[in-house]
Order: C-alpha cells, then sequence, then structure tokens
C-alpha cells in the first residue's frame, strides 16, 4: 500500500500536502464555530438587537424551499403548561434515552425559577423548555449546507447526511436550542420524534410527562388536545410565547398566570450562540438572580 507521503509525491504534490489541507479545514470550521460564537458576544454584526441575527442568513434563493413545510395537511405544535410542571425531568430522562442524547448535552431542559409570591413566601416555577419550531425559523435561513429545513408537520429538522457542523444554525437561533455535538461535528435539536409521531405515537418527553404538562398535536384539526388547551388558555389570558420580538413565529405556546409569568423566567433561557448547559442545574445557580 502506498504512503500518504508516496501518494502526494506521485500526483506532483509536496509531501503532507492532505494533511495542510485537513487542518486548514479544522481552521475553518473552528472560526465558523468559535469565532462567530465571539462576534456574537461582542455585538458584532447585529443589525437588530431585538430582531434574529439576520446577518447570519444565507441568500433567500438557498433557503427558500427549506422554509416550506411539506403539504401533508399537518400544522404540528406545543402547548407547554408551567403551572403544571413540578420539575421531574422525565421529559428529559426519555427525550436523551429516545434519541441517544449524549452526557453533558441536552435537546430539552427544565428552566427553575424561584420568586417571591404576590400573597407571600417564596415559590418555584419550572418550564419545560425546547426547540420553539418557528414558522420563519433563522436556523433554516443561516444553515450554509441546506441540512436545516422542514419536516413532517412542519417540523424543523436536521439532515444528517448534509449537515457539516458549521455552527451557524446555534448563532441564529434565539432561544438556545441547538448544540454541536462533539464527536460527529454535527447540529442536534429536538425533531419532534418525528420517528414515533409517524407511527401514531406521541414524543417521548409528552407520553413520559406524568403531570400532563406537555401538550402536542396537530394545531390545524380544532378537537385535537393540544388545540383545545391553547383556546382554553387563550380564552383565559394565560398564553404567552417566547421572545415574540424575534418575530419567528414559534409554534410553541406557555401557560402562565399571574405568579409567574414570561418576563420573571425568560432571561434563564439561553439565547443566541449557547446551547442548554449541565450547569443550570448546579446548586451554585439556585439564588442566581435573573
Amino acid at each position: 500500500m502506498a504512503s500518504r507521503q508516496d501518494v502526494g509525491e506521485q500526483d506532483g504534490e509536496e509531501p503532507l500536502a492532505a494533511d495542510a489541507m485537513a487542518a486548514k479545514d479544522v481552521d475553518r470550521r473552528q472560526f465558523l464555530q468559535y469565532g462567530l460564537a465571539g462576534a456574537a458576544a461582542a455585538g458584532w454584526g447585529l443589525q437588530d438587537a431585538q430582531g434574529p441575527r439576520s446577518d447570519l442568513f444565507m441568500p433567500e434563493e438557498q433557503y427558500r424551499e427549506r422554509l416550506k413545510a411539506p403539504e401533508d395537511g399537518k400544522k404540528f405544535g406545543w402547548v407547554v403548561d408551567t403551572r403544571r410542571c413540578f420539575g421531574c425531568h422525565g421529559c428529559e430522562v426519555a427525550c436523551k434515552a429516545e434519541n441517544d442524547v449524549p452526557l453533558g448535552q441536552y435537546i430539552r431542559q427544565t428552566v427553575y425559577h424561584d420568586y417571591e409570591k404576590p400573597s407571600g413566601g417564596l415559590a418555584r416555577v419550572m418550564v419545560p423548555m425546547a426547540c420553539q419550531h418557528c414558522e420563519d425559523a433563522p436556523c433554516i435561513k443561516a444553515c450554509p449546507c441546506g441540512a436545516m429545513h422542514k419536516g413532517p408537520g412542519g417540523s424543523v429538522q436536521v439532515d444528517y447526511e448534509t449537515c457539516s457542523g458549521h455552527a451557524s444554525c446555534q448563532e441564529a437561533c434565539p432561544y438556545g436550542a441547538i448544540y454541536i455535538d462533539p464527536v460527529a461535528n454535527q447540529a442536534v435539536k429536538c425533531h419532534n420524534c418525528t420517528h414515533r409521531v409517524d407511527l401514531g405515537m406521541e414524543p417521548s418527553c409528552v407520553s413520559t410527562c406524568p403531570s400532563e404538562a406537555l401538550y402536542f398535536g396537530d394545531l390545524g384539526d380544532p378537537e385535537s388536545q393540544v388545540s383545545r388547551m391553547k383556546a382554553q388558555l387563550e380564552a383565559e389570558g394565560k398564553l404567552e410565547q417566547l421572545r415574540p420580538e424575534k418575530k419567528t413565529q414559534p409554534r410553541t405556546w406557555f401557560g402562565v398566570d399571574e405568579d409567574h409569568p414570561m418576563r420573571e423566567w425568560e432571561p434563564k433561557v439561553p439565547r443566541e450562540g449557547s446551547s442548554y448547559a449541565p450547569d443550570a442545574y448546579s446548586v451554585y445557580n439556585w439564588k442566581e438572580e435573573s
């Protein structure tokens, strides 16, 4: 078998040219993954501090078709009733087991927030958090390799035959819902457990939740459980969406009440360029101020 040096010499190239090219490719990816993160932290290229990271978007012709949901007659969405969640982490454990999520990484995570009740005394609100499956998804617009796209029911998904770990999707996500797998060097996020939903099952987190705080289904069907819960909370004036100023049209709604409105716990949800982190549950963060 010819050595790498022999191959390089036979092709008329300098020895180890392949190694040099590989090193350049690694440097490029590290720049995209970490350099953009630093730029985001420094505020470079932020065209609108309130809106999405539009400076990361590709030309429209590159994402227009991927931003369209298949015409399958479904419109999948979520309602998260924060009044019911008691922080058992069952949804996270089920998600990790179902999707083989490694230690230290999360597709979904529960946000904790301690607050003083208007009637007196302290309480804690717990909010199950995951991808918002936006109608106008910034991650799709920012993806340069065409991996981010709309799947069945409009679910925002990753094509792992195409994803090459540029991480611009992570930088563009206003909800910190994407992480880059350090081994595969690919983007990972909630995909609505499509492999289960296609078989008529619920996402693993929904079927595991003992407090019935998670609702998933077809928003296009007014009789679906998620549609009925959304309508009920909306009529009660207890329905909110996360960071509406980002104008992403998320397909996730949160049931809240006057004791713990979204503005109190929203700052603890990751933002652009970040992801769910294991230290979120550290005892040292329990008293962290928003």
